[in-house]
């Protein structure tokens, strides 16, 4: 609806648990396995995440290469069915927990990136399960650091909207600002053409001389002169307040200045008698 107000999801700490065929049933693993070419792997990760239209819609077509790469990747490291279901799962849901927010997250993305697989790597049931072996553990920590959080920013990019912050700001005192006025709603297209031809035609035969108009000023409303007023009596105080401190720190000065002097003039004549007084003893 216009004027809603839309909640931004916050980052926030996801638990993790263990996924195994919560994306990928046994039956769609084994058509993975026994698919005969990449084509035919996109074809059933299309079919199945509902990414058909990967060849019009770039943001499906992204999503369904991290799908085909994430299959490739176990289907070449030679992983079983519930390992191949399990390391899609992890990439799935680490994806959705990157996209749910526009903010940064990527600690808490990889927090939770992490808690998977150690829920994949561990015999801790029903908490975990010892899915995957130490070295299947670093492969595949080592192959999604490299791809999806190297480009964890792109993915933001793609998949979480755009934030606009629109700030508004209201005073103690003064009356709320009225909304811009509107187009009145009565005017037709028609009459908006017919004086746009004419002040065309004007212009064009209008004569070579261009005399200059005064433009009327907008007449502020009362609350901008009320605040241009209050404004101005707050500069007008504080400048008088700078003033008489410089006036005053002008006098001090005056005052030091003029005793200073008055030293050195008593100084200088009190030397000059003691030498007068001293030049006639000699004599």
């Amino acid at each position: 609806m216009p004027g809603e107000i839309l909640r931004i999801q916050q980052p926030r700490h996801h638990k993790a648990k263990v996924c195994i065929w919560a994306d990928l049933e046994i039956s769609h693993v084994e058509s993975l396995m026994a698919a005969n070419g990449p084509e035919e792997i996109k074809r059933i990760l299309s079919d199945l995440f509902k990414l058909t239209d990967y060849h019009d819609n770039l943001a499906s077509a992204i999503l369904l290469d991290l799908y085909f790469y994430t299959v490739q990747f176990a289907l070449d490291h030679n992983f079983d069915k519930e390992q191949l279901s399990a390391f899609f799962s992890i990439v799935k849901k680490t994806h959705k927990v990157c996209s749910e927010t526009p903010f940064g997250n990527v600690e808490q993305c990889y927090e939770y990136f992490k808690e998977l697989v150690l829920c994949h790597a561990v015999k801790r049931p029903p908490w975990s399960v010892n899915q995957f072996s130490p070295h299947q553990v670093k492969l595949i920590t080592d192959y999604v650091l490299n791809t999806y959080f190297r480009h964890m920013k792109l993915y933001k990019y793609v998949f979480t909207p755009m934030v606009r912050l629109d700030l508004s700001m209201s005073y103690l005192g003064m009356p709320p600002t009225p909304p811009p006025s509107q187009v009145a709603e009565d005017e037709k297209p028609d009459e908006l053409l017919e004086e746009t031809e004419q002040a065309d035609m004007e212009q064009e035969g209008g004569e070579e001389e261009k005399t200059e108009e005064e433009v009327p000023q907008d007449e502020e409303s009362p609350a901008h002169q009320e605040l241009r007023q209050l404004i101005t009596s707050q500069l007008n105080g504080e400048i008088e307040k700078l003033r008489s401190s410089l006036n005053e720190q002008i006098h001090l000065n005056d005052e030091a200045l003029q005793q200073k002097l008055t030293l050195v003039d008593g100084g200088a004549s009190g030397g000059k008698s003691s030498r007068n007084s001293s030049k006639s003893r000699k004599k």
